[in-house]
C-alpha cells in the first residue's frame, strides 16, 4: 500500500518525518516504495526548518498563516488553525501537485497532534478539503493524543484535543489514535523520549505498507495483504499494535519432529500476538472491534499453518465481533514480526473522557467570562466620575 503522507503542526510535521525516514529505509532494504509524498504543513517556520527527511523546498515544507502569525505559530488557539488552513488549503493542493507519481497513491494519511493549535485545527480542515478533491482516495488521520502533564497544567490541551477529535471523525474514513503516554520512558530526555516516540509510532506501519508492494515472487507470501484489505479494514476509530520476538541462532532451519519444541514454535506466534495486543497504540477494548487485521512477518521456514491458525483463534477469542482479515509475509532473518489493527470501534473511553472534561471546560469559561464581564462594567461605571489626567 502506498500513502501520501501530510503532517500538520509540529508533530504532525515531526512524525510525517519519520514515514518519509520509513519510506527510505523501505527503498535501500526491500527495493520499493511505500510513500509517494511526504509533505509538512506548519505556521512556525522553526519547526519546519527541523524536519530532516522531507523535502527541504516550499512545495514540501509548507509556511501558512504568515501574515497573522509570522512564522511563529498560532499559540494552541486551534480555531486561528482551522482558519488558517481555510484560507491557505490552495497551497497544500500545490504541494500534493509536485507528487511524481500520484496515480499509484492508494490512501491520503494526514498527521496532527491533537493538543496543539496548527495540527488540531487544521487536520480536520484539510481532510475535508482533500475529500472533496479526491473522492475515490480514503482519507486516513492519525491523531496524536497529549501527555498527562499537559492534561493536568494546560487546560487548553483539553478543549483543542476534544474539538479536533471531533471533528475529524466527522469527515475522516478512519482514525489512528495514539496516546503519547503509552510511549514514555522514564529515564530519558525529553528529546530523547521524543524522538523515540516517534519511531514507534510509525514502525507498524512497515511491514504492513510494504507486504502488499513486494516484487521479489521469493518474499510474497501465500496469503497477501494488499491495500484492497487494508481499505477494507480501517473505519472509524482505530488502533494498531506491533509485536516482535527474536529467533534463537542454532535451530534447524526447516522445524523438528521434536513435540516440545513443536508446540514452542506455536508458542512463540500467540506470544507475539499478545505482545503486539499490549503494545496497542491506545489501551481499548478489543471486543468494541468491528473490524481486525493482522499481518505475520518471519522467514518462510519459521510460519506454518497451525501458527497463523493459533494466531487467529487468539484474536477471534478476544475480538468475537470483528471481521478478521490476516496474511503472511515471508520477511526478516531472525524475528517474528506482528503487526495487529483493530479498527471500527464502537466505543473509546479515552475519546470519550476527552469529551465529557471538554463539556466541564466550556461551561466553566463561560461563567467566567460572564463575571468578567460584569467586573468590566462595574469598574467603567466607578472611573466615570474620576478626572482624568490625559
Amino acid at each position: 500500500m502506498k500513502l501520501l503522507v501530510i503532517g500538520f503542526g509540529q508533530c504532525g510535521g515531526r512524525i510525517a518525518d519519520e514515514f518519509a525516514r520509513l519510506n527510505r529505509k523501505a527503498r535501500a532494504q526491500r527495493g520499493i516504495d511505500i510513500v509517494t509524498n511526504t509533505l509538512a504543513v506548519n505556521t512556525d517556520i522553526a519547526d519546519l526548518t527541523g524536519l530532516a527527511f522531507v523535502r527541504p523546498d516550499y512545495q514540501h515544507r509548507i509556511l501558512v498563516g504568515g501574515q497573522k502569525t509570522r512564522g511563529h505559530g498560532v499559540g494552541k488557539i486551534n480555531e486561528l488553525g482551522s482558519e488558517i488552513a481555510k484560507e491557505d488549503g490552495d497551497k497544500i493542493l500545490d504541494g500534493i501537485k509536485t507528487t511524481r507519481h500520484f496515480q499509484e497513491t492508494d490512501a491520503f494519511l494526514l498527521i496532527a497532534g491533537a493538543a496543539g493549535g496548527t495540527g488540531s485545527g487544521a487536520i480536520p480542515v484539510l481532510t475535508k478539503y482533500l475529500k472533496e478533491r479526491y473522492v475515490e482516495k480514503p482519507l486516513y488521520n492519525l491523531i496524536v493524543l497529549p501527555f498527562k502533564h499537559e492534561e493536568k497544567v494546560e487546560e487548553r490541551t483539553i478543549y483543542n484535543t476534544a474539538t479536533c477529535l471531533k471533528s475529524a471523525y466527522l469527515v475522516a474514513d478512519a482514525i489512528f489514535l495514539v496516546d503519547n503516554q503509552r510511549y514514555v520512558r522514564k529515564d530519558s530526555s525529553i528529546q530523547s523520549n521524543l524522538a523515540k516516540i516517534n519511531t514507534q509510532v510509525v514502525e507498524p506501519f512497515y511491514n504492513l505498507l510494504c507486504a502488499g508492494e513486494e516484487k521479489k515472487p521469493k518474499y510474497i507470501g501465500s496469503r497477501i495483504l494488499d491495500a484492497g484489505d487494508i481499505i477494507q479494514t480501517l473505519s472509524g476509530w482505530t488502533v494498531i499494535g506491533y509485536g516482535k520476538t527474536k529467533i534463537p541462532f542454532f535451530r534447524f532451519p526447516f522445524g523438528t519432529s521434536d513435540f516440545r519444541e513443536k508446540a514452542g514454535e506455536t508458542e512463540k506466534g500467540t506470544q507475539v500476538m499478545s505482545d503486539a495486543i499490549s503494545e496497542l497504540s491506545l489501551k481499548c477494548n478489543p471486543s468494541d472491534a468491528k473490524k481486525a487485521l493482522y499481518l505475520l512477518c518471519a522467514p518462510p521456514e519459521e510460519m506454518n499453518m497451525t501458527m497463523i491458525n493459533e494466531m487467529g483463534t487468539s484474536i477471534k477469542r478476544i475480538a468475537t465481533e470483528a471481521i478478521i482479515r490476516s496474511g503472511d509475509y515471508p520477511r526478516g532473518k531472525r524475528s517474528l514480526d506482528v503487526t495487529l489493527i483493530l479498527s471500527e470501534l464502537i466505543n473509546v473511553g479515552k475519546v470519550m473522557e476527552y469529551f465529557t472534561k471538554a463539556l466541564r471546560y466550556i461551561s466553566y469559561y463561560e461563567k467566567r467570562w460572564q463575571g468578567i464581564e460584569y467586573e468590566h462594567r462595574g469598574i467603567e461605571e466607578a472611573l466615570r466620575d474620576i478626572p482624568s489626567l490625559l
